[in-house]
């Protein structure tokens, strides 16, 4: 079996952070979360990996995860020029899979459980897809499925105005080759793509089978700000602690605390878990980090107090300032010569910005 992660799109609704790179490669607890889906894959048994390609900034998507070796599987490329649909993005793995079966996985989801008994499931079937489903709020947001009260797919609709069920589609798909063919035969939707709904429609169409999978855990897919903010509470909440680096004497700290190598925690600082610091980080006297935050590599803070936040690496934060639910891009600048603490500061900071408040 092999497995097809998709990288591409365009990530507008993260702009400015997605004006320098792609939205799957913005960490979560400082980790890209397009490496989650990929340590799923490696999970589920699949070790020939495709990755898909979009046209922004790929060269940083091959830098980072280069031939797969250092995650232990085998890394392809396959280019998708022009954002397309997902189904044209699969589509262009067809050379890639062969007659083999394949996990298709949007490398912008974040799955509690994985995806092992979604794989085994598919496996154990002689089913033409299989799709992972999960009932939700807001269902004019999603790829939709429709059931029977047997709990059989019946229809499929790509973001439906007036949605006849809530059972939306994960972003995480197993096919067999034939998908290929029902692709070839779509034409672009109302949103100029090829729909991915439209091609598993077409199987059910020929009365070919398409099973499902539920998602039982959390699943949250990361189109918005809020989106990246819930996912990094759901993955530090699970977060078993550890300390490699160096705390003074002074410091008042809780459990669920990760702080990486090289990285120093100067005294007179609180430090609330679940909380992670990645390496060679310096935290400066009377700084408070609070739950839910993440701070990656070569970030230096002085003071003031930051919660429920993803600080990039790089970053210099020295303001003084309350910072709450808050993205701050790679190689930002944050400084202010006032005093005080306000309320509490919300941004949503591009790479290399510097910010006065």
């Amino acid at each position: 079996m092999k497995g097809v992660l998709l990288h591409g799109g365009k990530g507008t609704r993260l702009r400015p952070l997605t004006h320098t790179g792609p939205k799957q490669l913005i960490p979560i607890a400082n980790k890209p979360m397009s490496q989650y889906a990929l340590e799923d894959l490696k999970e589920a048994g699949i070790r020939d990996i495709a990755i898909i390609l979009g046209d922004l900034a790929p060269e940083k998507v091959r830098e980072y995860y280069g031939d797969g070796s250092r995650f232990n599987v085998n890394l392809t490329y396959i280019p998708q020029d022009q954002p397309k649909g997902i189904a044209h993005a699969v589509s262009l793995a067809e050379d890639f899979v062969g007659d083999e079966p394949f996990v298709v996985y949007l490398g912008d989801n974040l799955l509690k459980d994985g995806i092992v008994e979604c794989v085994e499931g598919f496996n154990d079937s002689s089913a033409s897809a299989h799709v992972a489903l999960c009932q939700v709020k807001h269902p004019e947001n999603y790829g939709i499925a429709e059931l029977d009260k047997n709990g059989k797919i019946m229809r499929l609709v790509e973001k439906p105005k007036a949605p006849q069920s809530n059972w939306a589609l994960v972003g995480i798909y197993m096919f067999r080759p034939e998908i290929f063919e029902s692709i070839k035969k779509l034409k672009p939707s109302w949103r100029g793509e090829l729909e991915i709904t439209d091609a598993i429609q077409g199987l059910l169409d020929k009365g070919l089978e398409v099973t499902s999978h539920i998602i039982t855990g959390w699943w949250k897919d990361t189109g918005r700000p809020e989106d990246l903010l819930e996912a990094n509470q759901f993955i530090l909440s699970d977060l078993a602690p550890f300390n490699k680096g160096r705390i003074e004497d002074g410091v008042e700290t809780n459990l669920r605390i990760g702080i990486e190598e090289g990285t120093v925690i100067h005294s007179n600082c609180t430090l609330r878990g679940p909380l992670v610091i990645g390496k060679n980080c310096e935290v400066g006297p009377g700084t408070y980090l609070g739950p839910y935050t993440s701070i990656g590599d070569n970030v230096t803070i002085k003071g003031g107090e930051i919660e429920n936040s993803i600080i990039l690496s790089e970053s210099f934060i020295e303001c003084g300032k309350r910072i709450v639910d808050s993205l701050v891009g790679k190689g930002s600048r944050i400084v202010s010569n006032e005093t005080g603490l306000p309320k509490g500061h919300r941004l949503v900071v591009g790479e290399n910005t510097y910010l006065s408040i």
